[in-house]
């Protein structure tokens, strides 16, 4: 069967389909050090969340406060992602993370140096964290244009697992901060960041086939079709419940059952790291039965597990219903996109970063429409039934896309 793919000029061309298995169809090293990068830069950006419950003492914040601190970094990653799509398809994916990794690694040094003293302050270093959300437009870029059609799912999977650097930040945040103070705990994130920073300079490779740069005008062309849209939708559902939940569940733990930070931390990495892991086999899943399929199950899924959370009463209860939804959740990153670079592969770039802000925005919303559920009804029930609702609508407008979509896209993979 034929294969499709795409030239330095982004023209689609067709070649007999490759006989090389998926770990001698790229570049290895190149995707090592995407994970890497995208694992460490991840931790940072939720580090906010495990550290929220100490930082909301110190700082006297109300729920709502806590909420939008906790947001500030999604919501900031995703405007970023778009700038950064940019800059992967101008001045290439590598270039791109070593710049993002400097103002990560300067802006935590400052940030630890000074003292984080406010309310404002929060938010000011939630922006900086910002950037390091936004390696997601450059992680994956980076590997995938390295890999023909037949093994995109596999290789934006694993490149995308580093958003297991979410459990990191769960389970030694909290503990360094109780030994040394949160505001240490910024300061000690610079050394494994600059650790992985020289490595990702030593293995990372630009792959050879990069789409020739277009003029500024034409990297919003995408948004005038409609499967863009659609695609952003649905990583705002799948994606945005994992970073919502990732960054809002140690303030959930403190305050519904009450649990210590370094317990709730805890708790926050198990439901993390399932989420986490799968997200590989989401895409290799979807390489194998299709991305439409894999997306039909896990929004049936997370609808009925974040319905389930709203009205759980027991920590095993809740425990129970988290990790069945980000075991949905990370399955439905996986499988997004497995169809992203399918229909626009030629864009790969500035469409990682826009489907990528979609993400962002959504895990904005879940964050801080909690903290506001908290403090206006007493309960977060609320937020967690709407975002089950909005799953449903994902769902729903999946139901009406996908004949469209596999009658008219012609990658070669299924859909």
């Amino acid at each position: 069967m034929a294969t499709a793919y795409w030239d330095r000029e982004g023209q689609e061309a067709e070649t007999a389909a490759p006989a090389t298995s998926f770990w001698k169809a790229g570049h290895m090293p190149t995707l090592i050090a995407a994970f890497l990068y995208f694992d460490l830069a991840f931790m940072v950006w939720v580090l906010l969340g495990p550290l929220a419950p100490m930082i909301a003492k110190t700082l006297m914040l109300t729920p709502a406060e806590k909420g939008l601190m906790v947001a500030t970094p999604t919501l900031a990653g995703a405007l970023l992602r778009v700038v950064n799509g940019l800059l992967v398809d101008r001045i290439g994916p590598k270039r791109s993370g070593a710049i993002s990794q400097i103002i990560v690694i300067a802006g935590l040094f400052t940030a630890w140096a000074m003292g984080v003293n406010s309310f404002g302050g929060t938010l000011a270093l939630g922006v900086i964290l910002g950037f390091a959300g936004a390696s997601f437009a450059i992680a994956l870029p980076l590997a995938s244009r390295w890999y023909p059609a037949e093994h995109q799912g596999k290789a934006m999977g694993l490149a995308g697992m580093g958003n297991s650097g979410t459990v990191l930040a769960s389970l030694f945040a909290p503990m360094l901060a109780k030994l040394f103070g949160w505001n240490a705990v910024l300061g000690l994130a610079c050394i494994p960041l600059s650790i992985v920073f020289v490595v990702y300079m030593i293995m990372a490779k630009d792959a050879p086939n990069a789409p020739a740069p277009k003029k500024m005008i034409d990297y919003f062309e995408p948004l005038k079709q409609g499967d863009a849209w659609w695609l952003m939708g649905l990583y705002s559902v799948t994606f945005g419940g994992f970073v919502g939940l990732a960054a809002s569940l140690p303030i959930y733990f403190t305050d519904q059952f009450g649990l210590t930070p370094i317990i709730a931390g805890y708790c926050t990495a198990g439901c993390v790291f399932a989420g986490s892991l799968v997200r590989p086999m989401g895409g290799a899943l979807a390489d194998k039965i299709g991305g439409v399929k894999t997306l039909t199950m896990v929004l049936v899924v997370a609808a009925l597990a974040l319905a389930g959370v709203a009205y759980a009463t027991t920590l095993i209860g809740a425990l129970g219903f988290f990790v069945l939804a980000m075991l949905a959740l990370g399955t439905g990153n996986g499988s997004v996109f497995q169809l992203v670079p399918q229909r626009f592969q030629a864009e790969i770039g500035v469409m990682t970063g826009l489907v990528g802000m979609a993400g962002g925005v959504g895990g904005f919303y879940l964050a801080s429409s909690l903290g506001l559920a908290k403090q206006m009804t007493g309960s977060f029930a609320p937020g967690f039934l709407i975002f089950a609702g909005l799953a449903l609508v994902a769902l729903a407008g999946l139901t009406l896309v996908k004949a469209k979509w596999r009658a008219t896209w012609t990658s070669g993979a299924r859909i």
